[in-house]
């Protein structure tokens, strides 16, 4: 049986979530993401606590709650010149940062230094700053799957999804990308996306991005799928914070923010009758509220 049988739609049904991350991380960031909320296919989003233009977007999540928005729960900061570390003071979670007082760029940075009392003290953190801010989110997630750095880590990020009633994130690719092995950290009652879709740099590398996203669309499987993108404009702000780093750069985010603009790909989800569902659905679904 597959997610969207378990949450009680027919067999062949096919759902989706057009999902942007990183909302919060800038102002061409926040921009996009709400014009795709707005004006195009875009149905969910979560917001990263710890980052700059956090705030901006809050307020935005807080005057619009007609718009699926999660947590992107951050533990690591990836850019070379553009850096911001935890929510609390560093002298409560010393082993999250490196020697600048930074989250680390990559995981297993995170996973040789950090541990879980610190971890689970600052993803904490970062909830409750969203709640009592007034957000409502409808989900967690993990910017780069961090919380994927070890079990012990994931452990922690499937008991903060239980404690304040939110689904999380849990997909196999994602463990596999992320090098944890799915059998040790999935349990049977775990409620799991059947299918997540986001682009490789092979495909951006060779201009062929746009239609890696058309493929996955003409081809989704039944069940519940899980787009990944990350819309932005690539401006001289985002060149900045991604300078050296066209993996996940400011030129992709453009195209992500084109794409799922697109009058064509709306028509495609008609064509294809896909079904989009957001994570409040799911949180209603399986926490019956």
């Amino acid at each position: 049986m597959d997610a969207a049988q378990k949450l009680g739609f027919s067999k062949g049904t096919k759902l989706l979530i057009i999902h942007a991350d990183d909302a919060g991380l800038s102002h061409a960031e926040n921009r996009a993401t709400v014009q795709a909320l707005e004006k195009g296919i875009v149905n969910s989003y979560s917001i990263m606590v710890p980052c700059p233009w956090y705030y901006e977007m809050a307020v935005f999540a807080k005057n619009n709650p007609q718009f699926d928005n999660g947590i992107h729960l951050t533990l690591t900061c990836e850019w070379e010149t553009y850096r911001f570390g935890p929510v609390l003071p560093i002298s409560e979670v010393p082993s999250l940062v490196d020697e600048n007082g930074y989250f680390f760029k990559k995981r297993d940075k995170l996973r040789e230094n950090a541990t879980a009392e610190h971890v689970e003290k600052e993803l904490t953190a970062q909830i409750e700053k969203a709640l009592k801010f007034g957000l409502k989110p409808t989900h967690i997630d993990s910017h780069m799957y961090s919380v994927g750095a070890s079990p012990e880590f994931f452990e922690i990020y499937k008991s903060l999804g239980k404690k304040y009633k939110l689904p999380i994130v849990i997909n196999e690719q994602l463990f596999e990308m992320v090098g944890l092995d799915p059998k040790v950290s999935i349990e049977k009652d775990d409620f799991l996306i059947d299918c997540v879709h986001m682009g490789e740099f092979k495909y951006f590398e060779k201009g062929g991005l746009a239609k890696y996203y058309d493929g996955v669309l003409e081809n989704l499987s039944s069940g519940l799928n899980l787009i990944l993108i990350h819309p932005a404009f690539d401006d001289n702000e985002m060149k900045g914070v991604t300078i050296n780093h066209p993996n996940f750069g400011s030129e992709w985010r453009q195209i992500d923010f084109d794409f799922f603009t697109n009058e064509e790909t709306r028509l495609k989800l008609r064509e294809k009758n896909i079904e989009l569902i957001t994570w409040d659905d799911i949180r209603k679904k399986l926490y019956n509220s």
